[in-house]
């Protein structure tokens, strides 16, 4: 495969409808309506598996820009919409996630969440107003448009509520990616680590999955006088948390990129009783599937040795859905990012590490080739500087026409250079 930084642009079998100078100019234009899309949709947000109304108002807006076949309530709350060009040609998806997360706004700005306790923390507010800024301008030149766009508003991308179905895995179970099926899926993520007017990409595996974990440890409980009584959980917790570290450190080959995190501990109700249960969450991050497996075994190897040792027992549970690896097809990949380029501009499109984070548009990956790509909100001139999945996260709003141009090139380019 020819290197990535080194791309000439690939031949397109039909010329655009839009030239990359039009796109420009229409996407500019819908600058001010984007921002008050993002503000509106950034005031309300919903968690996941409960975006009722941001549902409605994706649903409306997509009718209100003329698409008439506008699917609701896939997946509890998602939308979808299909957009059928007036030339033959494949047929292309692209998705937004709608979610928010249970994070309180601490920023005082104009658009400030107005459901206290949570935010649109992940950007997922940009990724909405992105969208339904490309299917504006998709609908603008139906006529000439070779092929046909399914538009695709996911719920639960941050992971449904315990003992819920929900997000890509549920949209897929009701039949997304059918009637019609794509060849090929696209999504964009934002980024503070990168600035507004900057995109960046990973070939091959750029996000990681992502395990939820569960671990009880079980004891015997006793007074805290006499502890050589009983089997102290919270002693077996402690030595379990240390242990679980040496796979990182001594089992996994220093080479793959694995991260293990014991999030939370809880156990006992009194300062003198002996704890006779421990329960720990945690998460498993991995950019190869066989490490991702081969983890699971070795967790529960460690915590068989530690109980044992002590007289105790253990309970360990990996909760579905985790998240497979996010991996951009590479011939994709390399047949994308010289549009990106050519929109941004060649030092504004960068060749990032693969993230620990998931993210589920891995699941549509699972079926159909995907690219998924990374869009700049950060600048720290205007002070947007805060991470993902924190009170502080904000996105400066000049990225918005930059999503809609990036995304609305690599869909045409991607319609006129496929047979």
């Amino acid at each position: 495969m020819k290197a990535l930084s080194l791309f000439a642009a690939f031949p397109l079998l039909a010329a655009s409808p839009l030239t990359d100078a039009e796109i420009a100019r229409r996407a500019e234009a819908l600058k001010p309506k984007l921002i008050e899309t993002r503000r509106h949709l950034h005031m309300y947000p919903e968690l996941s598996n409960r975006e009722k109304e941001t549902g409605k108002y994706i649903a409306e807006r997509m009718r209100q820009l003329g698409y008439e076949n506008v699917q609701t309530n896939v997946a509890l709350h998602g939308v979808v919409a299909t957009l059928k060009g007036g030339k033959p040609g494949p047929v292309v998806a692209v998705r937004a996630d709608i979610d928010a997360l249970p994070v309180t706004e601490t920023l005082n700005v104009p658009y400030k969440s107005k459901n206290v306790g949570v935010k649109h923390a992940c950007g997922h507010d940009i990724h909405m107003t992105v969208q339904l800024g490309v299917a504006e301008l998709l609908q603008q030149i139906k006529a000439d448009l070779p092929g046909t766009v399914k538009f695709i508003f996911q719920p639960a991308e941050e992971s449904p509520p315990p003992n819920e179905e929900g997000g890509a895995l549920l949209m897929i179970k009701e039949g997304v990616l059918e009637n019609p099926r794509p060849s090929a899926i696209f999504g964009l993520h934002t980024t503070p680590n990168l600035r507004a007017g900057q995109l960046g990409y990973t070939p091959g595996a750029a996000m990681a999955s992502a395990d939820r974990f569960t671990i009880k440890i079980r004891g015997k409980q006793v007074h805290a006088a006499w502890p050589h009584d009983g089997i102290d959980a919270t002693l077996l917790a402690a030595e379990a948390v240390m242990a679980l570290q040496s796979i990182r450190s001594r089992r996994i080959d220093p080479s793959e990129p694995f991260v293990l995190s014991v999030g939370s501990i809880h156990g006992g109700n009194r300062f003198n009783i002996i704890a006779p249960e421990v329960t720990m969450e945690g998460t498993i991050r991995t950019l190869n599937e066989d490490v991702r497996q081969k983890s699971h075994r070795l967790i529960r190897e460690i915590l068989d040795g530690v109980t044992r040792a002590h007289g105790g027992s253990f309970e360990f549970v990996v909760h579905p859905p985790g998240y497979p690896v996010t991996f951009n097809q590479p011939e994709l990949a390399e047949k994308s990012v010289p549009t990106l380029r050519r929109i941004v501009g060649d030092k504004n499109v960068i060749l990032v590490k693969p993230s620990m984070g998931g993210e589920d548009f891995s699941e549509f990956q699972k079926i159909i080739p995907g690219f998924f790509y990374w869009l700049g909100v950060g600048n720290p001139d205007k002070g947007f500087t805060g991470a993902l999945h924190t009170p502080e996260y904000d996105a400066d709003e000049d990225s918005l026409p930059v999503g809609v141009r990036a995304m609305t090139a690599t869909l045409l380019d991607y319609l006129t250079r496929t047979p």
